[in-house]
């Protein structure tokens, strides 16, 4: 089986469970934060919802500055649930799309590197950088996020097996 395929289930299952918490954030909650170094429910939210969009970044180029010189126009602020489910969906559906046409092995083997400001945070090869830096840090955000809603009395979703909220699958 190709690596791509290989993927595609995770892909699809871990970003389903995502939108499933993504649906639950209430807009008027955007600026809740649990703690002075959080980050606002909202900014969480937006966070995630941008990162599935990072597989086209890994798939099709070799390297993400993140701060580069003459830094980067500000990213319009996302303001509502809609706002970030419609977010969500298109670095979802780019994401996948990336990911079914990266047929070539060899092509996940090949080194990929973060940089911020010119200098190299880390390099990895695809593969890595997919699963830790992409899906790992998805689910991460997802349970961090997970904590938000439970701290706000909002019914949590049941992800790899029943929630306390939800006896279902």
């Amino acid at each position: 089986m190709a690596i791509n395929q290989s993927l595609l289930g995770e892909f699809d299952h871990e970003m389903a469970t995502t939108r499933k918490t993504l649906e639950r954030v209430p807009s008027d909650k955007f600026d809740y934060t649990p703690h002075t170094k959080s980050m606002k429910m909202g900014a969480l939210s937006k966070h995630i919802a941008e990162m599935p969009g990072w597989i086209k970044e890994t798939l099709e180029k070799d390297e993400l500055d993140i701060a580069p010189s003459g830094g980067q126009p500000p990213e319009p602020p996302v303001r509502t649930r809609e706002e970030v489910l419609a977010l969500f969906d298109k670095n979802v559906a780019a994401g996948r799309k990336a990911l079914v046409a990266a047929s070539d092995d060899a092509h996940f083997m090949k080194p990929w590197s973060l940089k911020a400001s010119g200098q190299n945070l880390f390099t990895m090869p695809r593969i890595a950088v997919l699963r830790s830096f992409v899906m790992n840090h998805v689910i991460h955000h997802r349970a961090q996020l997970g904590v938000y809603l439970r701290l706000n009395d909002i019914p949590l979703p049941a992800t790899y097996g029943p929630s306390a909220d939800e006896n279902k699958f």
